[in-house]
């Protein structure tokens, strides 16, 4: 695989951070001017929000953050220092925001754990064992949360019926066999056959009008073949921490909005598992989004999701919700990515010298 360096740089820019501002500012406004039960007074209503509320969101939010940089360091075998996995997990998130989720950083991961010093072939595997291994939370997780929300996972929202009808209920079950299929897939040829996938792979490709991808689809193979050797032989001790920190990272993403909304509302157990389900049909929404960091789309739909529960604070906590868990990493992005091309690029190239 090689990994094309200027289409990176291109997503790892710095100024890239004003397209998703602007986009969920301008969503933010229109949302603020349309509703004619969102005023001044509205805003006001920030400071009404119980401050222990406020710091068990950051807390829950800092957690989920250290989760991923331990996973990062448990899965490249303590390749990396916790100071370069923090690096690494910052820049990860910081490329996630700047790209339509539909997209992802992976491409930019591979990049990041293979300028740390990572060969290639490792940096493919250790990216693709997080891809599968979040994937498989959502597949294995999502049907068990939602049957601990009793059927009370999809809102009813006016705004929503009229624009999508029951599309919302087929799209998330539409979404969810697509990914338990794709998890499927992944994991049988990382696992258990990476040649026959690739040979698969080929035939596929093989036909006339696919015929001009089948050389990316070749290499793409050879990628399975190479990841799947650098996997093989992992015992239990390897595979258990990563598995349980997958677990405790996706929780702490959805409990930290738990936290903010009963910041403001005094909630029973039953809607913090309602809240908690909804989360998990949103993000489905939010992954196929075409803004990056799913600007402006996770702040509209936050409304027709989780208004019952907030009535009037809905505005305020969507505003706070994002900006705890998007765009502090933006922030981060701008600030730790030139440090970094220095120090992988530059430093190192002078103490070769």
């Amino acid at each position: 695989m090689k990994l094309d360096n200027k289409k990176i740089f291109e997503t790892l820019n710095p100024n890239k951070v004003w397209v998703p501002i602007l986009i969920g500012l301008v969503i933010v406004f229109l949302m603020f001017y349309l509703d004619p039960n969102v005023n001044a007074k509205t805003l006001r209503g920030v400071f009404d929000a119980s401050a222990w509320g406020i710091a068990l969101a950051i807390f829950v939010i800092l957690c989920r953050d250290a989760g991923y940089i331990y996973r990062i360091r448990k899965i490249t075998g303590n390749r990396l220092t916790w100071i370069r996995a923090i690096y690494v997990i910052i820049l990860w998130e910081f490329a996630s925001a700047v790209t339509p989720s539909i997209v992802g950083g992976t491409a930019v991961a591979i990049f990041i754990l293979n300028k740390e010093g990572i060969k290639l072939g490792k940096s493919i595997a250790f990216v693709m064992v997080t891809a599968i291994l979040d994937n498989l939370f959502f597949v294995i997780g999502a049907p068990i949360i939602l049957f601990f929300a009793q059927g009370n996972i999809f809102p009813a929202s006016r705004v929503m019926e009229m624009k999508l009808g029951r599309s919302l209920e087929v799209l998330f079950w539409t979404s969810y066999a697509l990914y338990a299929v794709y998890s499927l897939i992944m994991a049988l040829a990382l696992f258990y056959r990476p040649r026959v996938f690739k040979w698969v792979l080929l035939k596929i490709y093989s036909i006339k009008w696919l015929q001009k991808w089948k050389h990316s689809a070749n290499e793409y193979g050879n990628q399975i073949i190479e990841a799947s050797k650098e996997l093989r032989g992992k015992k239990l001790n390897y595979w258990v921490p990563i598995i349980v920190a997958t677990i405790f990272i996706w929780s702490s993403r959805y409990l930290m909005l738990n936290a903010l909304i009963g910041a403001y509302e005094v909630l029973t157990f039953n809607e913090h598992i309602i809240i908690f389900a909804r989360q998990v049909i949103m993000w489905i929404v939010m992954m196929i989004s075409p803004t990056p960091g799913s600007s402006g789309t996770a702040e509209f739909f936050f409304a027709q999701f989780f208004t019952e529960f907030l009535a009037g604070y809905t505005f305020v906590t969507s505003i706070l919700w994002r900006l705890l868990s998007y765009y502090p990493y933006l922030l981060l992005g701008a600030i730790f990515l030139p440090r970094w091309i220095k120090q992988v690029f530059f430093n190192k190239k002078e103490s070769n010298e």
